[in-house]
């Protein structure tokens, strides 16, 4: 099973290969072709990075594309009220007497530096679909978990700044 993505995840995802391919992909040949014009290539730095950078693009297209081939679409369909996609979520953290405050995305804009965390993450899991004042358990593996209490849940500003990770 590949990636779970929403239609926002998938537009985006269109729109950074279709840049890839027509933007960045223009510019790294044409980088290449200068940096060969400058002589031996053993000896040539601009070359070798310039050849790097073209070769990361287009294996950045390419775990893009496979990505989207592999991809099954999700859709948030829980009430206004409860806990899901794009959804901020405060969280009390029973043992560490400590509350803090989650965004829940897809696994492909996860990143739990910036308080998003995916669905499919120990926390989003246990979260999704709860409301306000319940009590759930985080079950981390077979032999342990926490429980934590849903302080609030409400609706993210704006996902349009949400990354798709990178490779």
């Amino acid at each position: 099973m590949g990636e779970q993505l929403t239609q926002e995840d998938v537009k985006k995802i269109q729109e950074e290969i279709e840049y890839r391919k027509l933007t960045v992909r223009k510019n790294a040949i044409e980088a290449v072709k200068e940096a060969r014009a400058h002589g031996d290539l053993s000896e040539n730095f601009e070359y070798h990075a310039a050849k790097k950078d073209k070769n990361s693009n287009e294996s950045r297209i390419r775990y893009l594309e496979r990505m989207l081939k592999n991809a099954t679409i999700v859709k948030d369909m829980v009430e206004a009220d409860e806990a899901g996609l794009n959804k901020v979520v405060e969280v009390y953290f029973e043992d560490d007497d400590e509350t803090e405050e989650y965004k829940l995305v897809t696994s492909i804009r996860g990143n739990s530096i910036r308080g998003k965390i995916s669905i499919e993450s120990p926390v989003g899991k246990a979260v999704l679909g709860k409301k306000a004042g319940e009590r759930v358990y985080v079950k981390v593996n077979e032999n342990a978990g926490y429980y934590i209490q849903i302080k609030s849940v409400k609706k993210a500003e704006n996902s349009e700044e949400d990354e798709i990770r990178k490779f």
